[in-house]
C-alpha cells in the first residue's frame, strides 16, 4: 500500500530491542470515518513519490505500481475497501482517499502526516505489464535509477550519484552473484550516513544507514541506559505502552516523561491501537491536578528510534493550548532537478480537549533520538512556550521512507520528503540534525563510569531555577 513508515535498521533495532527491557491531510487528528466518494475508480498517478495508484471494483480494491525512467513494478499487496475512499491492508494499516477537485485526490494514511496529491491519468506507463526482469545489471539500473529520481540530499552529503555509477555500473554483468551485488549496493549508499537508507536482501544480508558518528545500540547498552536513566531520575517510574512511555514525579517538583519509540504501543491491533494505547498513557500523566501543579517537564527523547509522525503530534497535543503549525513538509517532485518539490503541506498541533500541560518545558535529545522521535521535537518547537533543548544534536533523519522493490523481489528504502520550520526560513534540519541549546555529553563512558546523567541534571537545574 506504499503507506509511510521508519522501518529503519536504526528504528527497528531500537524497538525490538527496547521491547525485551522496560504521509494523510492537513489536519493530524484521528483519520476521519469514511464518507460517500463518487467517482474513485480509475488510474491516478502521484505528485511526487513515483507511484501509480489503481482503484476499481467500486473502490473495493486498491493496488500500486513503482516506477521510475526505467521500471514499473508492483507495489505492495493490494489493500482493500469499504467502497466510500478507506482502505487497509492486511497488517491493519489504513488510509483513506477523497476527492480534491476535478481529476484530483488527496490520500491520507494513518500512520503519517501531510498527504499526497493524485491526478488521474490514462494509461499505466509502459512495462507495468511485463513480467520483471532479474537480471543483475537491471537490478543495479532500478536502484540507481530510483535514488536517482527521488533521493533530495546528494548535495548535503557531498556525494556526485552519477560518478557513483560511473564506478560500480562496470563491475556488474549478468553473472554477478547475490552477495557481490548486495555488497555493490550497500557500498553505493553507505558514504550517504542516512538512518532512513537501507537494504533487504535476506538473511544476512542487511544494511540501514546511520551518521558517521552514531554507534548502533545493542540489547547490553540497551540495559545499560535503563538503568542510568531509572538512577538518575532516582524516584519510582510508571510504565505503559508496552515499556515505551514511562512517567515519574521528582522531588522537586519537576515531572520526568521518558518517550523510547513511536511505534508498537500495543500488543495488536494496529495504528488505532497504537494512538488509544498512547491516549491511555497520557491521561494517566497529565491529569487535571498534575497539570495545574507541575513546575516543569522534562521530556526526554535520547534514545528515541522513531515510529509514527501522527503519535509524535498526539502528545504534542498535550502540552499546548492553543493551535500552532508544527512543521511543513514536501517531496521531491521532479526525477530530473533535486532541487523541486511537491507544494507545502502545513501539519498542524490541535489543543488535547482535556487537560493540558503548557509550563516550562526541557527537551532531551541526542544522535539516537531519530525519525519520529525528531519530526516530534521540531513540532515542540512552534510551541508558545518554547522547550529548552538539552544534550546533542538528534539523528537527521526526518522523511517518511519510501519503500521500493527491486525486480529480483529485494527491497530497499530512502527519504524523499524534507520536513521544514514553519517561519520564514522554511529550514530543513535533514542531515545534521536539530542543535541542543545547551549541549552536554549523552550516554558516554565517562557518563556511565561516574554514575552522571548531565543532561537531565542540567535540565533540573534550569527548570528549578527558571521558576524562582
Amino acid at each position: 500500500m506504499n503507506a509511510p513508515t521508519r522501518r529503519t535498521a536504526i528504528a527497528l533495532l531500537t524497538t525490538t530491542l527496547a521491547l525485551t527491557t522496560t504521509a494523510v491531510g492537513n489536519s493530524v487528528a484521528s483519520p476521519a470515518a469514511p464518507t460517500a466518494a463518487a467517482g474513485l475508480d480509475g488510474l491516478w498517478r502521484s505528485e511526487g513519490y513515483g507511484t501509480v495508484v489503481s482503484i476499481a471494483d467500486g473502490g473495493r480494491r486498491l493496488r500500486t505500481w513503482e516506477t521510475t525512467a526505467v521500471s514499473c513494478l508492483p507495489g505492495a499487496p493490494d489493500a482493500k475497501g469499504n467502497g466510500s475512499g478507506r482502505f487497509t491492508d492486511a497488517e491493519g494499516s489504513g488510509l483513506t482517499v477523497s476527492p480534491d477537485g476535478t481529476g484530483r485526490l488527496r490520500m491520507a494514511f494513518d500512520e503519517g502526516v501531510g498527504h499526497r496529491v493524485l491526478r488521474r491519468t490514462a494509461a499505466l506507463p509502459a512495462g507495468c505489464a511485463e513480467k520483471p526482469r532479474t537480471d543483475p545489471r537491471r537490478v543495479f539500473d532500478v536502484f540507481w535509477q530510483t535514488y536517482a529520481e527521488n533521493y533530495p540530499f546528494f548535495a548535503a552529503h557531498g556525494v556526485d550519484w552519477r560518478a557513483v555509477r560511473d564506478r560500480y555500473r562496470p563491475r556488474i554483468t549478468a553473472r554477478t552473484g547475490d552477495d557481490e551485488l548486495f555488497a555493490v549496493l550497500r557500498e553505493m549508499i553507505e558514504p550517504l550516513h542516512d538512518g532512513h537508507t537501507s537494504i533487504d536482501a535476506g538473511p544476512g544480508r542487511r544494511f540501514g544507514g546511520h551518521r558517521a558518528d552514531t554507534v548502533m545500540p545493542t540489547r547490553e547498552s540497551i540495559v545499560r541506559t535503563d538503568k542510568a536513566v531509572a538512577e538518575a531520575v532516582g524516584a519510582p517510574l510508571r510504565s505503559w505502552a508496552q515499556g515505551a512511555v514511562s512517567y515519574a514525579d521528582l522531588p522537586d517538583g519537576l515531572g520526568y516523561l521518558r518517550i523510547t519509540r513511536f511505534t508498537r504501543f500495543a500488543a495488536k491491533g494496529g495504528p488505532q491501537a497504537d494512538a488509544a494505547e498512547l491516549d491511555r498513557a497520557l491521561d494517566a500523566v497529565f491529569t487535571p491536578s498534575r497539570v495545574r501543579s507541575l513546575r516543569g517537564l522534562v521530556l526526554d527523547l535520547r534514545f528515541n528510534g522513531g515510529g509514527s509522525d501522527r503519535l509524535g503530534i498526539r502528545v504534542a497535543q498535550r502540552l499546548t493550548d492553543r493551535p500552532y503549525v508544527a512543521y511543513l513538509k514536501h517531496a521531491r517532485s521532479d526525477p530530473r532537478d533535486p532541487r523541486r518539490f511537491t507544494p507545502e503541506v502545513p501539519v498542524r498541533v490541535e489543543p488535547h480537549a482535556g487537560p493540558a500541560y503548557t509550563g516550562p518545558l526541557a527537551v532531551l535529545t541526542g544522535r539516537l533520538t531519530i525519525s519520529a522521535g525528531e519530526t516530534f521535537t521540531q513540532a515542540l518547537m512552534g510551541r508558545a512556550s518554547a522547550p529548552t533543548r538539552i544534550g546533542e544534536n538528534t539523528q537527521g533523519s526526518f522523511s517518511d521512507v519510501l519503500e521500493r522493490r527491486l525486480p529480483n523481489g529485494w527491497t530497499f528504502g530512502l527519504p524523499n520528503e524534507e520536513f521544514m520550520t514553519a517561519d520564514p526560513q522554511r529550514r530543513t534540519y535533514d542531515v545534521t540534525g536539530i542543535p541542543p541549546q545547551v549541549r552536554t555529553p549523552v550516554f558516554t563512558e565517562e557518563e556511565f563510569a561516574g554514575h552522571r546523567d548531565s543532561a537531565l541534571a542540567k535540565a533540573r537545574r534550569l527548570l528549578t531555577a527558571g521558576r524562582r
